[in-house]
């Protein structure tokens, strides 16, 4: 690459390029970022937030250690990311108040909305989707919804809808960083307008009946007006980034892998792709799901479905078999921590300023059991190290996680779903 020059007498742009050889790279966050009119010592790189869920759960006897605080000895799964023990929690004897109903309660991962089969069920917002609602307007993207093998996700709207997944890594790459065409931004924008225009009618419509209205109604209709307002600034700001210059990364498109089974290596890519989307401050909120469907993944020595090998029922042969699989989705799972932690910015890492959960709806894919799920919690700016054990039989209330994961991007809410605080021993740095 040819000798590259800078002058940092001003700020840089943070979508500033290193060019050279016919090549131009998108800059991580550097301290010279930091805009000229505020003190360096006192800017901060961006918070994020990344969840990957898992429907099938994680076999808890291979997850979670015997003891508790620090100092504990890592189980069979924690042996393999050994060395970022001290970046991460583990958590164990937690779970969704209220929640039940095994497979059918996966909608409740993020959410922690209160489900069982035998009563009427409304889901609630997402901690992802409420992240992006509140910050999400500072990015090309409010929020990257994706699947490993499907379109089903774990992020819900605040109406309680399903937001559906994106499961191509190329197509996710190509969103975030091939240039659209003048006539592709023309569209783009031209259906931004139309939007907002749908919504001036829809108001216009509304304000004629006003008068006719009782308080009640008048209160709900100002609510709405609230809301049509809110949305037609959200359509504004997306506009503005339709025009904007998407940045460009070192990576080559990444061609997709047809094999559905291919769990692991399919994870592998969209980690890749997701890690370039944090970097490139593209977006800092992403949720992956992987739905757990399909056949034999292909690993040497597994030879059966990977839903059939969660309904183990404690048969040896099948859990050496699920037990390769979840060891190689632990693997890839540390990868993606590593490819973070190794990624310098303002005041240490890019995992210092990424919460990055791995959880299921499952704490026993053979039981179908809602109860003690498997919680692994890194980054993000805690203190980690550390086995936060809580009763097995009276579980503790993870939706604290959440609460203290939008504290910790300042977010001054009292509550999320049915949590009761914030989460006990998870400090801040």
């Amino acid at each position: 690459m040819k000798n590259v020059h800078f002058s940092f007498s001003k700020s840089l742009s943070r979508r500033s390029f290193l060019k050279g050889a016919g090549a131009a790279m998108a800059l991580p966050w550097l301290e010279a970022m930091t805009p000229a009119f505020a003190a360096s010592s006192a800017y901060e790189a961006p918070r994020r937030f990344v969840a990957v869920t898992l429907a099938l759960g994680l076999h808890g006897p291979n997850l979670n250690p015997t003891e508790a605080g620090r100092n504990y000895t890592p189980s069979l799964y924690l042996s393999e990311v050994k060395d970022l023990l001290g970046d991460m929690t583990v958590v164990t004897g937690s779970s969704h108040p209220g929640v039940s109903g095994g497979h059918q309660a996966e909608g409740s991962i993020l959410t922690a909305a209160p489900y069982s089969r035998s009563a009427a069920f409304k889901n609630s917002i997402s901690i992802d989707q409420y992240l992006a609602k509140h910050q999400g307007h500072h990015t090309r993207f409010p929020s990257l919804v994706l699947d490993i093998n499907g379109s089903t996700s774990a992020s819900y709207t605040e109406s309680g809808s399903m937001i559906p997944a994106e499961q191509s890594p190329s197509r996710v790459f190509n969103q975030l960083f091939i240039p659209d065409t003048p006539e592709e931004k023309a569209l783009q924008v031209e259906r931004l307008k139309q939007g907002r225009s749908i919504m001036d009618v829809v108001a216009a419509d509304a304000k004629r009946v006003e008068k006719t209205l009782g308080s009640g109604d008048r209160e709900k209709l100002d609510q709405y007006f609230t809301s049509v307002r809110n949305f037609e600034k959200r359509l504004g700001e997306a506009q503005e980034w339709t025009l904007r210059p998407k940045p460009k990364v070192g990576m080559s498109p990444p061609v997709d892998i047809d094999n559905s089974d291919a769990i692991i290596d399919r994870k592998k890519l969209m980690l890749d792709v997701m890690f370039l989307a944090l970097q490139t401050d593209s977006t800092r909120f992403i949720t992956v799901h992987l739905n757990g469907e399909g056949g034999a993944v292909p690993i040497d020595g597994v030879d059966e479905g990977y839903h059939s090998l969660s309904h183990h029922g404690l048969d040896e042969e099948k859990l050496d078999q699920l037990t390769l699989v979840e060891t190689e989705l632990i693997r890839k799972w540390g990868d993606f921590l590593r490819d973070l932690k190794g990624a310098e910015e303002t005041s240490g890492t890019m995992l210092d300023r990424t919460s990055v959960l791995m959880t299921s709806n499952l704490g026993n894919g053979s039981s179908h059991d809602n109860r003690n799920m498997p919680v692994l919690f890194a980054g993000g700016g805690f203190k980690h190290g550390q086995h936060l054990a809580f009763d097995k039989k009276n579980n503790y209330p993870l939706p604290n996680l959440f609460l203290s994961i939008l504290r910790r991007h300042g977010l001054e809410t009292d509550r999320f779903a049915t949590s009761t605080g914030e989460m006990t021993g998870l400090d801040m740095v």
